[in-house]
């Protein structure tokens, strides 16, 4: 039974940080994201990991900012966020691929964690 479990979220002032951790049961798959979603808004990528850990992705709206990393003992991916905007606001989801794809597309997504809220003010 796959699942993903986010945890991290919460509230911070502009210019603060976060981390964001995503358990995977029973194991991280090829290609691991993090995507946000603010109220009114589709759904975006933020952030892609795959081969290993091997490769990252990022938004270009976040680069320089997150950093997305893996580690393969813990089952973990995590998403750490600095210099934290405003606009930066969402819930965040954690999603797993088997395989290969365009990392921000949401179709290549097997499966999704229930998201964990980040407010910045």
């Amino acid at each position: 039974h796959v699942q993903l479990v986010e945890s991290g979220g919460g509230s911070v002032q502009a210019g603060g940080s976060l981390t964001l951790s995503c358990l995977v049961f029973p194991s991280i798959h090829h290609t691991m994201a993090w995507f946000r979603q603010a109220p009114g808004t589709e759904r975006e990528g933020v952030a892609a990991i795959y081969d290993g850990g091997r490769n990252t992705l990022y938004a270009d709206s976040v680069k320089g900012r997150f950093t997305i990393s893996q580690d393969n003992a813990k089952k973990t991916v995590y998403l750490q966020m600095n210099s934290l905007k405003p606009e930066d606001t969402a819930m965040y989801y954690c999603a797993g691929s088997l395989k290969a794809g365009v990392w921000h597309r949401m179709g290549i997504y097997n499966y999704w964690g229930q998201g964990t809220q980040v407010t910045v003010s």
